[in-house]
């Protein structure tokens, strides 16, 4: 994948899911927050209480009620997000479509432009083979591009036959990210999270007492299914094995196999209080999911 291609889908118009806003400190943004207070955004109309602005005061329904009613509108406050997209070896795997790391790198970049786009603070993390980049969260182009550059560079530099990072590599970079987020961040994990091992559980658990996460599992359809039936042939690069896709018990074992990994980690999500969310990597790229 090429910066260029990540750079490109800055313009991109998708449909996104609305999520309710946080208080992230006192700047200004574009996130609404639950807090009522002077802003540019109307709420609702109450009856008028001592230390109100007079400014504020709703003239028409102050006459029709015969009392003073005020109008009361929505503070603007800064989100601050962070993005954590796997690009190690068990994403460089696709059977059609596009690989599971093209997919995470399309759906970070989709992601950090929309946050942008509507003023917030955004960094994150990109976690490769052997090295991992971080990025503090900030609200301009170039620290995206920064962010997207890295993301490419380790996209293009995964290969066959590497091996997979250990589970104390994953652990380290984890660990940076809780250095990197004290509270009230939104942090997306966007990743095949496999194997689920303690780094994300324990790095969930600690994220998820002061921030609001979203882990986003990337999944290649024929990590769900078989194909069709027929004779086939694996290898990992040093063993082959030979089966007949056909097979029912073969099929149903399969499929059965992803369901329960597939449940194992919606556990530990709801354990931890983590929204999940399972994308699979033939969606078109028009239906990826944003977040506002």
């Amino acid at each position: 994948m090429e910066l260029s291609d990540l750079l490109k889908l800055r313009y991109r118009r998708q449909q996104v899911s609305s999520h309710s806003a946080r208080v992230i400190g006192n700047q200004a943004g574009n996130r609404l927050s639950k807090l009522r207070g002077r802003g540019i955004d109307f709420s609702e109309v109450r009856a008028y209480q001592p230390g109100d602005d007079v400014r504020t005061i709703d003239w028409r329904v102050t006459a029709r009620k015969n009392k003073p009613h005020t109008k009361v509108f929505r503070e603007e406050r800064e989100r601050l997000t962070l993005v954590v997209v796997d690009q190690s070896q068990s994403m460089f795997f696709g059977s059609h479509t596009r690989l599971k790391s093209v997919a995470a790198a399309e759906l970070a970049a989709l992601g950090v432009w929309q946050a942008l786009n509507h003023n917030d603070r955004v960094g994150g993390m990109i976690i490769g083979n052997e090295t991992y980049a971080a990025h503090k969260p900030y609200r301009n182009i170039k620290s995206v591009a920064r962010f997207l550059g890295d993301l490419a560079r380790m996209n293009q530099a995964l290969s066959r036959g590497h091996p997979r990072p250990s589970a104390s590599h994953f652990a380290e970079a984890l660990a940076q990210i809780r250095r990197l987020a004290h509270s009230n961040y939104r942090i997306y994990f966007i990743s095949d999270f496999q194997p689920i091992g303690n780094h994300w559980r324990d790095a969930f658990r600690s994220l998820s007492r002061r921030n609001e996460l979203i882990a986003l599992k990337i999944f290649d359809p024929l990590e769900r299914h078989l194909p069709p039936s027929d004779s086939y042939t694996v290898t990992d690069g040093a063993n082959r094995w030979q089966f007949h896709a056909g097979n029912p018990r073969l099929r149903k074992h399969y499929e059965g196999q992803f369901e329960s990994v597939e449940e194992q980690f919606r556990k530990v999500c709801e354990q931890t209080m983590v929204e999940y969310r399972s994308i699979p990597t033939d969606l078109p790229l028009s239906r990826l999911p944003g977040w506002s």
